[in-house]
């Protein structure tokens, strides 16, 4: 970061954007979202196209009325929200102690500048 103060909100964005706790930021955050996207689409279309192309296997029956297609379906529910958990557990634990420091960082820095500016 520089010494000089940037003097609008633009350059702040700008410099924290290419600050390298920021850029750390961004590389964990889509580390994370990136490969979990992939896998989750690569379950639903496979979901999707057994559904479309293999109407005997999804019709199996697995207790009573309960079918392979409705488990599967459920299972699309069930890794939403796991996802959803597994996602909040990782941002606590990567990626708000860094969001964290950048804020408290330029935070302090706005408070300075505004001090500077009523002196």
């Amino acid at each position: 970061m520089s010494n000089a103060a940037p003097s609008t909100s633009a350059e702040v964005f700008t410099e924290i954007e290419r600050s390298r706790p920021f850029r750390r930021l961004k590389r964990k955050h889509r580390s994370f979202v990136f490969p979990v996207a992939i896998l989750f689409l690569l379950w639903y279309f496979a979901y999707v196209l057994l559904a479309d192309y293999a109407h005997e296997f999804m019709a199996t029956p697995v207790i009573g009325n309960v079918n392979v297609g409705l488990l599967l379906g459920l299972g699309q529910f069930v890794t939403t929200f796991a996802i959803t958990t597994w996602y909040v557990m990782y941002a606590n634990r990567e990626l708000d102690p860094i969001a964290e420091s950048i804020r408290a960082q330029y935070d302090t820095d706005e408070s300075a500048n505004h001090e500077d500016v009523t002196a």
